[in-house]
C-alpha cells in the first residue's frame, strides 16, 4: 500500500460519507470525496517523485523545484502536502508506520500465530527501504543532523514501540510469547534489532534486505520461544 493511500485510508476510515472519487476533474470541480482522492494521487506523485531523485541525486542535491518537474505539477504544490524537503523522510516514516498499524490490527481480527505475522511485517516492511538503501541512509543520517526530523522521528518509534508491545501482548495472550519478561522489554528488544539492521545493511546492501531482516527475526523468535521448551529441549 502506498504512503498516499495510508493518508486517504485513515481519513475515509474517519469520515465514511466520503465517496470514492474519479480521475481527470480539476481539484476546484471535484467533490469532497473525490478531492480526497486528488489530493492523495498528487501527494503520491510528489513523494515517488522525491524518493527517486533522492536515489538518483542525493538528497542536498535535489531540489523542491526538481521534485514538482519530475511530478508534472507546479512548484508551489510541494507545499501544500510537505513543509519541506525533510517532511519527505518523516514521510517515509509514517508510511512504515501505518504498515505496521495495520499488521497489528489484522492480528487483532485474525487467528494467526506470531511467526506468521512476523512473516507478514518482513515483507510489508521491507518493500520500500528494499529497494531504496539510500533512503535509508537518509533517514539515519537526518535523525543525527535535523533536530525537527529527530523529533519527528523519535515520535514516530514511540508509535512502534506501542504497536509492537500490543503485537506482543497478543502472542502473549495466545500462548506464542514467553511471558516471563514484559511485552514492552520484547518490543524495544524488536526494534532495537530491526533499526540494527537498517542500519548495517544500508552500509552494505549487497544481501537482499529481507533476507536481513528474516535471519534477524529467525533470531529474535529462538528467544521469544524459549521459556516455552523443557530443560530436556534446551539442552546442557
Amino acid at each position: 500500500m502506498t504512503y498516499g493511500h495510508i493518508c486517504l485510508e485513515v481519513k475515509l476510515k474517519n469520515h465514511p460519507q466520503l465517496s470514492p472519487p474519479a480521475r481527470g476533474l480539476t481539484e476546484q470541480a471535484i467533490p469532497p470525496g473525490r478531492r480526497e482522492r486528488h489530493r492523495s494521487e498528487t501527494r503520491e506523485r510528489l513523494f515517488r517523485a522525491a524518493l527517486r531523485l533522492f536515489a538518483e541525486k542525493g538528497f542536498a542535491e535535489t531540489s523542491v523545484e526538481d521534485i514538482t518537474n519530475d511530478a508534472d505539477v507546479g512548484k508551489g504544490t510541494f507545499f501544500n502536502y510537505f513543509p519541506s524537503k525533510d517532511h519527505i523522510l518523516i514521510a517515509f516514516g509514517d508510511m512504515q508506520i501505518g504498515k505496521l498499524r495495520m499488521l497489528v490490527e489484522e492480528a487483532r481480527r485474525a487467528n494467526e500465530s506470531i511467526p506468521e505475522i512476523l512473516q507478514k511485517m518482513s515483507v510489508r516492511l521491507t518493500e520500500e527501504p528494499g529497494r531504496n538503501p539510500e533512503i535509508v541512509r537518509l533517514i539515519l543520517l537526518a535523525n543525527l543532523s535535523s533536530k525537527s526530523v529527530r523529533a519527528e522521528m523519535r515520535n514516530k518509534q514511540a508509535q512502534a514501540r506501542l504497536l509492537l508491545r500490543e503485537l506482543m501482548e497478543i502472542g502473549q495472550r495466545r500462548g506464542d510469547v514467553r511471558s516471563d519478561r514484559s511485552s514492552d522489554d520484547i518490543a524495544h528488544a524488536f526494534r532495537q534489532l530491526v533499526f540494527g539492521t537498517l542500519l548495517m545493511w544500508s552500509l552494505d546492501p549487497n544481501v537482499p534486505l529481507k533476507s536481513r531482516i528474516d535471519s534477524a527475526l529467525e533470531l529474535l523468535w529462538t528467544g521469544l520461544e524459549a521459556a516455552r521448551r523443557t530443560p530436556k529441549e534446551q539442552g546442557p
